[in-house]
């Protein structure tokens, strides 16, 4: 039953070999990956606009439309900046790869940390204002609002477990009725004002306030409305899910982004400035001038719907980009192994499912609250801003290759203003929420160490000397009743190798290829240790280390009889700490599970001891 309602929500299984046809084109790149940017455009302005209009009133929209220029400007800095990242990465990672390559690795994993934290809150900020935008349509659903949060993060979950082909059709084609519905909205507010004589009045009455603008109030206004900028580095993030050529894709792709934003955010902006829009708790800025622009017609209702998709569909530019950059971080060892592992569909699956799990806890401990969740946001972002231009600057200045002054003035221009926008961010918000960010970072580095810590240990203990290899042992004429699965040749499979022989003399080593790299490397030092046993492989285009093992012994290949008992020995390194057991594939555990079905297979488990210090 299981299985067929995975089958039913996910689908099937699909090879290795078609993950090349599971990468984006430019026109379903620009939706998947930019959504939380565009989507962004839904709410900034009206952080700006809960800054300014309790404090200067009607004095709010002519500064807002400043602070509006001055983040339009910042994000064509960071365009500039990323398609230089774009051009020297084009293995992605973003700025956790250019952090630890070019500052080192306390940096790259600050960068990781940061990242991982935005693209969470992403998930929980869409689709808390998708809810938002859905309340405004229909008040009556207001005090159901985290539930209907935590719904709309299980589909994005399912939608992404699905696959990235099937994924970016049905998350793309909202964003692009989005931005159709806004840049009309845009175009015809504008023309009904200045060409139709219309004459906006403001829904909501604007508090009679005429206070003095001050640098820090426009700094904090300005702040709030950065993030308009979250999710544009996701681009530069996933380069590698891409089409060939990947990189010129990825930048026309980013080139896109920024006028998206530019028509959006500044058109959004100035319809603030005109409409007179009040920020409140029951409609948003959005709505409001939406109301204005088209009436209670067809159009309100179209807009609220596709804001309301769009910024759901926000919280899958973190899908596509966390479980892609907890790939690379489980590669280096720093976080778990398994997030590196693809599921059934080829996307990282575990990934994907730890983000929708702490994005929906987000939600409960804010009840679905935007602004709440907002002051822990753009925090997080910035600081990974300012780490990737600052190891950008630092690959040009250290390599000097052609053009490295122009290329390293742009990227030191980004770090420095991504620099001072943290900084101001970090202070306005402080209070708000942003220490927990602050807190957290440090809190993530320390256990991403103490992760490597311990694979490094452990790889320490298992490493295999030359001089420990079994000798002088003749197998020629050996009938083969034991089997050995091996991953890895280290002490760990030894140690079970050793025990086969004291058992049998028919012994077969067998080992599943799911990774043609680390096939290669593993024939390459069984070669060299010259074991005299042999070893069988076979390919699984599926990912499945059980189903070809089984199949082997059932066919004609294996010499044992249909009625003969054939030992599965699995070596199965054991951790003193428990939590150590959580860091690992636990693969022995899976064979055992499965391999305990069959009636004529006998199971032999070998632990080799990881002494912690």
């Amino acid at each position: 039953m299981g299985s067929k309602l995975e089958k039913f929500l996910i689908g099937n299984s699909l090879k290795t070999e078609q993950l090349k046809g599971e990468k984006f084109n430019i026109f379903w790149g620009l939706p998947i990956m930019s959504s939380d940017a565009i989507s962004s455009v839904a709410y900034a302005g009206q952080e700006i606009l809960l800054v300014l209009v309790p404090v200067l009133g009607m004095l709010s929209y002519k500064y807002m439309l400043y602070a509006s220029l001055c983040i339009v400007f910042l994000m064509f800095m960071l365009t500039f900046s990323y398609r230089q990242t774009i051009d020297a990465y084009p293995t992605g990672g973003g700025s956790y790869i250019v952090a630890k390559d070019n500052l080192g690795t306390i940096p790259g994993l600050v960068a990781g940390a940061s990242l991982t934290i935005d693209y969470i809150l992403t998930v929980a900020v869409s689709t808390s204002a998708g809810t938002a935008a859905i309340t405004s349509a229909a008040p009556s659903l207001l005090p159901h609002k985290v539930v209907i949060t935590l719904v709309l993060i299980v589909f994005l979950t399912i939608g992404n477990l699905r696959g990235i082909r099937e994924s970016s059709k049905m998350f793309g084609i909202p964003t692009y009725l989005f931005i159709v519905s806004v840049l009309f909205m845009i175009i015809w507010g504008i023309f009904k004002v200045h060409f139709l004589g219309y004459v906006p009045k403001s829904i909501y009455k604007i508090p009679q306030i005429s206070g003095d603008i001050t640098l820090f109030l426009f700094l904090r206004a300005f702040a709030a409305g950065c993030t308009a900028l979250t999710g544009i580095e996701a681009v530069s993030n996933g380069v590698p899910s891409f089409k060939e050529p990947s990189q010129k894709n990825a930048k026309r792709v980013l080139e896109l982004l920024s006028l998206t934003i530019l028509l959006m955010f500044g058109g959004i902006s100035y319809l603030s400035t005109i409409y007179h829009s009040v920020p409140n708790d029951q409609i948003t800025v959005l709505a409001q001038i939406a109301n204005e622009v088209f009436g209670g017609n067809v159009m309100f209702y179209e807009i609220q719907a596709t804001t309301a998709i769009i910024l759901v569909m926000a919280g899958n530019t973190a899908f596509a980009g966390l479980p892609l950059l907890m790939a690379f971080m489980a590669k280096d060892g720093f976080v778990p192994r398994q997030f590196a592992k693809r599921g059934k569909r080829l996307g990282y699956s575990n990934g994907i499912i730890i983000l929708g799990v702490l994005s929906g806890l987000l939600v409960i401990v804010f009840k679905g609250d935007t602004h709440l969740l907002l002051a822990l946001y753009a925090v997080g972002v910035f600081i990974s801003f300012t780490l990737s231009q600052s190891g950008m600057f630092v690959r040009w200045v250290k390599n000097k290759k052609s053009g490295w002054v122009h290329k390293s003035l742009i990227n030191g221009t980004g770090a420095v203003l991504t620099f001072i926008t943290t900084i101001i961010i970090g202070i306005t918000r402080f209070k708000h929420g942003a220490w927990i960010v602050i807190i957290l970072i440090p809190a993530m580095v320390y256990l991403m160490l103490a992760i490597k810590r311990h694979y490094s240990e452990v790889a320490r203990q298992l490493k295999l000397p030359l001089n420990e290899k079994p000798k002088d042992i003749d197998f020629e004429k050996q009938k083969r009743y034991v089997i050995v699965p091996i991953d890895t040749l280290n002490k760990s499979f030894l140690k079970a190798l050793n025990y086969a022989r004291t058992i049998s003399d028919n012994i077969i080593v067998f080992h599943v290829s799911v990774d043609d790299e680390a096939t290669g490397k593993l024939l390459k030092k069984w070669n060299e240790y010259d074991v005299g046993i042999p070893i069988i492989v076979k390919k699984s285009p599926y990912r499945s280390i059980v189903g070809p093992l089984v199949k082997f012994i059932e066919s004609e290949e294996y010499a044992a009889g249909s009625k003969d008992t054939v030992t599965v020995v699995l070596p199965q390194f054991v951790v003193t700490k428990w939590w150590g057991n959580i860091l690992h594939n636990q693969t022995a555990l899976l064979i055992k599970t499965m391999l305990l079905k069959r009636r004529n297979i006998a199971i032999v488990t070998v632990p080799y001891i990881i002494f912690e210090k």
